[in-house]
């Protein structure tokens, strides 16, 4: 088939403000062949009056109505599921984004280039930045076990958000739930998963755009900043996949060093009981227990690194922590208490006397 059928699918709650641009999206496309189903969950900001708007307008469009209100990666699986049995391809644009007219008819071009590839991916404006870069161009087609590589040992990431990319249906299909729905990187899982007996495509061209503006996960995602256990579960469930064991232990070593130093820095300078446990918890969920004796070394590196920063008073970041009580209370529960074998009257001027070296932060790591 020269045009084969794409669902294209927008799993949407109180969507309303950014709808009807991300449809018009769809609508514009150059692609011809298509079919349109967004999944309403429950909204009650005019979203479901606005979808049946364009249901009335293009036989092509339909709404479905979730019973009850579903989960964000739920609702992401009931989109999944409403493909039609004619399509051999599934678009997503969720609907704060939205698509450039020749979005599908470029995914589509590469993937039918080449049946080994089951998802094919594309540059994408977040925000006002272009997004999802890494692979060398003219990089069409990539083995999918590469590029997994790639994302664990030099954090290349082009699979971008499920906007940006383009699902081959069988791959939809052939999933229970495409989706895991406990995994808020749900879509990264489902490329790391998929991607180990297929290929990836890539387009070299900015085809979608995801707003960042209006992200009803943002504040919660800044709060919590959740990619570093993320980041930890990648190497634990997929370094042995895809990595040789000195490889994953390196990337571990590393990323653990990163991870502590971000803690020592969240301690210092937050007060956020609920994140550190949800930090904490993630740690013992993943088979490495928070090390009270490491986070006492990198709070030590940090107030080092501090003390060392003609840009910084150590004196009054010191007071502000102390001030707001999180970091008196973790030193002490840290160092008086003791842990893992070590003696319980540690202090802080024996423990300042070991090695306090890591390697440097990422500018998007330092921010944090």
């Amino acid at each position: 088939m020269k045009n084969p059928r794409v669902s294209v699918v927008t799993p949407v709650y109180n969507g309303a403000p950014y709808l009807r641009e991300c449809i018009e999206s769809v609508l514009a496309q150059d692609y011809p062949n298509w079919d349109y189903t967004i999944v309403d969950n429950c909204s009650t900001d005019g979203t479901r009056e606005i979808a049946d708007e364009y249901v009335a307008r293009d036989p092509r469009i339909r709404v479905v109505s979730n019973a009850t209100f579903a989960p964000v990666m739920a609702n992401h699986n009931i989109a999944a599921r409403q493909i039609s049995p004619e399509s051999k391809y599934c678009k997503f644009v969720l609907a704060d984004d939205w698509l450039f007219p020749e979005c599908l008819s470029r995914m589509v071009a590469v993937a039918e280039a080449h049946p080994s590839v089951a998802i094919v991916g594309a540059y994408g404006l977040r925000g006002a930045e272009v997004w999802w870069y890494g692979l060398p161009y003219p990089s069409t087609v990539v083995a999918g076990r590469e590029v997994c590589r790639l994302k664990l040992l030099a954090g290349v990431y082009p699979f971008g958000t499920p906007t940006s990319v383009l699902y081959r249906a069988n791959t939809v299909r052939s999933r229970q739930a495409f989706f895991n729905e406990a995994n808020l990187h749900a879509d990264k899982e489902v490329c790391l998963d998929v991607l180990q007996d297929h290929d990836f495509g890539f387009v070299h061209q900015v085809l979608s755009f995801t707003r960042t503006d209006n992200d009803s996960l943002t504040s919660s995602y800044r709060r919590f900043i959740p990619h570093w256990p993320a980041r930890l579960d990648d190497l634990v469930r997929y370094g042995p996949v895809y990595l040789t064991e000195a490889e994953r232990e390196q990337c571990l070593t590393t990323h653990l060093t990163r991870y502590y130093a971000f803690l020592a820095r969240f301690v210092l300078e937050v007060r956020d009981r609920e994140v550190f446990a949800f930090h904490r918890e993630k740690l013992r969920e993943l088979g490495h227990p928070l090390s009270r004796v490491r986070l006492t070394r990198a709070i030590i590196s940090r107030v080092l690194d501090l003390a060392l920063n003609p840009g910084q008073s150590l004196s009054s970041v010191w007071r502000h922590a102390r001030r707001r009580g999180l970091a008196e209370s973790m030193v002490r529960s840290v160092v008086v208490r003791g842990s893992e074998g070590q003696d319980a009257g540690s202090s802080l001027a024996q423990l300042a006397t070991v090695d306090t070296g890591k390697p440097g932060l990422s500018r998007a790591e330092r921010d944090l």
